[in-house]
């Protein structure tokens, strides 16, 4: 009896003993290289005589990859176009979250709203009645207020309600441009005003009253500032020393223009009458024409697609900029009168107007992120200042921060 329990103690240290050695063994084939004067380990075991081992290690730290399985990486191994497909996602998704804002900031939720009123809603501001379309200089936002012709900034860090601007009879579209401040007045004829940020409020500069029929939103293409009117035509002002500045209204191909963006190539605007969005050249003629779903409103581009929703169709269009194929027709997610796109770097966000709530989208696949709702009232224009979403609230006479 005692020579097998001796035995079986003997058995059960030799074992443990080869264990041992097994998995300090297996830990020493990790693979190790000098990378910028720094040892570094990685899990893998076939890797230490590649000429890339510091970018395979890089690869594997940042997350692009976990190899083929828990110690190999395969460096000879074809990549496959699923695994290409893979490596860059991973890659575009780590560099937007890391390389953003609100990654800096610490703050990488997604659906929450940012900030919160003591009442459980969204933070807001009260600015002039019935804000129209809002815009951001990176610091403050700005506020076209259609129903007081006036135009509110906003301290963006906590919602402060620093100037206001009068004069600006039925301000409607923001543009940030130029070092100053552009808005639109929803007029016939259309008017443009200018606002000097330096200053600390007053009146605003008319430097056109000669624009097409009731302008909406407006756009800049580095020398010229574009507006779509909705009344049929789009114009073209040349800023110069002396005001007025010089219009050219271009009628041609348009029923009502909406929305216009500029995508660093060309001019983009949404025609509402027409169901399209409107690809022009420089001197404002169709070039090509993109036929999308009922009713285009204000659009966003994230640098690749131009998201378009459709008022009184509940959808959302998203078109490669490139080609102007539409590339995918999005529903649901609590689209409900979808009336502008706004991109933060990383989401899409749609403001419904009909369903008071916002509904969100990741830009880079046009996953669905999620629909907050009851938060807000009339939201109608957005923008993003790099951390938040900003929306106008139509019927409240607020701007709300998400």
């Amino acid at each position: 009896m005692r020579f097998h329990r001796g035995l079986t103690l003997r058995l059960i240290l030799i074992a443990a003993i080869i264990i041992g050695l097994t998995v300090r063994s297996m830990r020493q084939q990790a693979d190790t290289g000098t990378c910028g004067g720094q040892s570094i380990t990685v899990p893998f075991t076939d890797v230490m005589s590649s000429v890339f081992f510091c970018q395979i290690a890089e690869a594997y730290f940042s997350g692009l990859t976990n190899g083929t399985s828990a110690t190999t990486y395969s460096p000879g191994a074809i990549v496959t176009r699923e695994q290409m497909a893979a490596f860059i996602t991973r890659t575009q998704d780590s560099a937007l979250r890391s390389g953003s804002t609100r990654a800096a900031l610490d703050q990488f939720w997604t659906t929450t709203p940012r900030y919160l009123s003591s009442a459980g809603g969204l933070g807001t501001t009260t600015v002039g009645a019935t804000p129209a379309l809002v815009q951001s200089d990176g610091a403050d936002i700005w506020v076209a207020n259609l129903g007081s012709g006036t135009v509110s900034r906003v301290r963006a860090s906590d919602g402060k309600l620093l100037n206001s601007w009068t004069g600006a009879t039925s301000a409607f579209g923001v543009l940030v441009a130029r070092g100053k401040v552009f808005v639109t007045g929803d007029r016939t004829p259309g008017s443009l005003y200018m606002i000097d940020p330096t200053q600390t409020g007053g009146a605003v500069t008319v430097v056109s009253t000669a624009l097409g029929n009731s302008p909406q939103g407006l756009t800049y293409d580095g020398s010229r500032v574009w507006t779509a009117n909705q009344n049929g035509s789009v114009s073209i002002v040349t800023p110069t020393m002396a005001t007025p500045w010089s219009v050219v209204n271009v009628t041609t191909g348009f029923l009502n223009p909406l929305g216009i963006l500029f995508d660093g190539s060309n001019i983009w605007v949404t025609d509402a009458g027409a169901n399209s969005l409107l690809k022009l050249d420089q001197n404002g003629a169709i070039v090509q024409t993109v036929n999308v779903d009922v009713d285009p409103h204000f659009p966003a581009f994230d640098g690749t697609n131009i998201w378009v929703p459709h008022r009184f169709n509940d959808s959302v269009s998203v078109v490669r900029a490139a080609t102007g194929n539409v590339i995918a027709t999005l529903t649901g997610n609590g689209l409900s009168g979808p009336n502008q796109a706004a991109f933060d770097g990383q989401r899409i966000l749609i403001t419904n107007f009909s369903g008071d709530s916002v509904s969100l989208w990741k830009a880079a696949d046009l996953t669905p992120i999620g629909t907050v709702a009851g938060a807000a009232t009339g939201p109608w224009g957005a923008c993003s200042d790099g951390v938040s979403f900003w929306i106008t609230l139509f019927s409240g006479n607020q701007v709300a921060r998400f």
